[in-house]
């Protein structure tokens, strides 16, 4: 599997370093709900470029996306986990979905529905073919997690593209903050040949917002020229 990981991101790499410089800071003029979906079939079929983000339930993924798209109440936040349990989508400036997938890990739901949600959310990660990248949120404030570890391995495997996104980071010194990265990289790196791309971001104190935006931006830029 490593051989395999590191020819994907050394593509991938390429990209993220053809669109790193000299980018124009996006603006998100407009957001609309498109719909929730409970299968990747029902899901939108006008082949904008989409973006899903996901993390393990309580990783902050509610409070990451109002703050990506400056809305307050887009993504509904809770101290509950798991309130997220479909294919939420929202119509991002008219050309690019955001898409809310529910969170893994959430222990307080039955056997059948957890697997319910599994087939879900990796029926739509694996066959949808207008998905550019996934957003993988990981909570910086702890230290690495199995499920975390095991999912991004799964990706992985089915070639998915996706960067990693840590979230919290304003609860943390900088040096916790720090060493507590290079617990997950160095617990990545022993099934991993390559770290994807990451980002590091706060809710409260509104970093990683400009950088997760200009790097969608570069890929949508890229995929409307080809397309």
């Amino acid at each position: 599997m490593q051989q395999i990981l590191s020819i994907f991101f050394n593509h991938n790499f390429g990209l993220l370093l053809l669109f790193s410089a000299k980018q124009q800071r996006m603006e998100v003029k407009q957001v609309a709900f498109a719909g929730s979906y409970p299968t990747e079939t029902q899901c939108p079929r006008d082949g904008k470029p989409e973006y899903a983000f996901i993390g393990r339930s309580n990783v902050g993924k509610s409070s990451l996306i109002n703050l990506l798209t400056e809305r307050k109440n887009l993504a509904h936040t809770s101290k509950t986990p798991g309130k997220t349990q479909l294919l939420n989508f929202f119509l991002v400036n008219g050309d690019w979905y955001l898409v809310d997938l529910p969170g893994y890990g959430y222990a307080r739901i039955s056997k059948g529905k957890r697997r319910q949600w599994e087939i879900m959310i990796q029926g739509y990660l694996s066959k949808r073919a207008s998905l550019q990248c996934a957003f993988i949120l990981v909570d910086a404030n702890i230290p690495p997690q199995q499920l975390d570890i095991e999912f991004i391995n799964w990706l992985g495997e089915k070639q998915i593209p996706f960067v990693i996104v840590f979230t919290k980071s304003d609860r943390l010194k900088p040096e916790e903050l720090e060493a507590n990265i290079n617990q997950v990289q160095q617990a990545l790196l022993e099934h991993w040949n390559e770290l994807p791309q990451q980002f590091i971001t706060s809710a409260v104190g509104r970093e990683g917002r400009e950088d997760i935006l200009q790097f969608i931006d570069g890929i949508n830029k890229k995929f409307y020229e080809t397309y």
